[in-house]
């Protein structure tokens, strides 16, 4: 396993309301020194999760909503941020109620994804939500968010829509399909 670099200066350099830039100053074992920058979560926030809600055996919900980033409309799953004092079954199930209008008796935590590590500390939870019930709670969304679906077995059409390229998402959907496969809960 590689020696991980040495840390000679970490400073601050930029932050707004969602942000902080640190930029870090580092030795590596070949005595290479390079600065990086990276976002960073400093005791900020609780984490975030994303949901792979299914409505039945092989089909997932999706939403569609404004996305500030990609200045668009975009399917996605629903996720959110993790409040204080909830932990992450919780958060999923209060998020899918927001933007999906569902809540779920079954809820599993799967694994973490990060989005980007080489410039991101942040990572989100993936949680399964299965055995779903209508039950919407009102959200911080500024708008309604239309509720979609997906067949598991149809995920790459995902890739063909122009309202689609969340790559966590769809690795999260893989994720899902492979596990429920290999535990005899979905077949082709």
């Amino acid at each position: 396993m590689p020696q991980k670099p040495e840390t000679l200066d970490a400073k601050i350099v930029a932050k707004s309301r969602l942000f902080t830039v640190e930029q870090v100053q580092l030795r590596f074992s070949n005595g290479v020194e390079r600065t990086y920058e990276r976002l960073v979560n400093k005791g900020q926030g609780y984490g975030a999760v994303m949901i792979v809600a299914m409505q039945d055996e092989r089909t997932a919900l999706l939403i569609e909503e404004y996305c500030g980033g990609m200045d668009s409309y975009q399917l996605s799953i629903p996720k959110g941020l993790v409040e204080p004092g909830e932990d992450v079954l919780d958060a999923a199930n209060r998020e899918l109620m927001e933007e999906a209008g569902f809540g779920a008796n079954k809820l599993e935590y799967l694994t973490h994804l990060s989005l980007s590590p080489g410039y991101m500390s942040q990572s989100i939870a993936v949680v399964l939500a299965r055995d779903l019930y209508e039950k919407r709670l009102p959200g911080d969304e500024p708008e309604p968010i239309r509720v979609d679906s997906v067949n598991l077995y149809e995920l790459s059409q995902l890739t063909t829509l122009e309202n689609f390229s969340e790559g966590r998402a769809l690795a999260a959907l893989y994720l899902v399909r492979d596990l429920l496969e290999q535990r005899g809960e979905l077949s082709r």
